[in-house]
């Protein structure tokens, strides 16, 4: 049997969804001054695997929620939601972009991937 080797577009998705990230495991092994750069290239990897997108943008406040208690100690989970969203831009070298923020929650006991409804 012959597998469908097309590949799905994925130009007509513009969609949202919120993710819980294992920092811990990533990180793991890390040199203690590497920890933090090393989670948000995690996280850069992490929504291109999953969105498909060459172009990842990490919101400020995410960027904060990682580095808050230093570069050593980096938080073992961080909820984050992604946006595929299309490239305004003419001369844009892609045509869509993920946007990546910071999703603070009280417990991440129970939490699933689900898509969220854009405003």
């Amino acid at each position: 049997m012959a597998k469908n080797t097309q590949k799905r577009s994925t130009l007509a998705d513009v969609v949202t969804r919120e993710y819980t990230i294992h920092l811990h495991k990533l990180v793991h092994g890390r040199s203690f001054k590497a920890r933090t750069p090393q989670a948000v290239k995690a996280v850069k990897a992490f929504a291109v695997k999953q969105m498909g997108t060459e172009d990842v943008r990490v919101d400020p406040a995410l960027n904060k929620a990682l580095w808050a208690r230093g570069v050593r100690n980096v938080p073992h989970r961080i909820r984050v939601r992604i946006a595929r969203k299309r490239n305004d831009d003419e001369d844009a070298k892609h045509k869509l972009y993920s946007y990546v923020t910071f999703v603070p929650v009280a417990s991440f006991k129970g939490l699933e991937t689900a898509v969220v409804d854009d405003e």
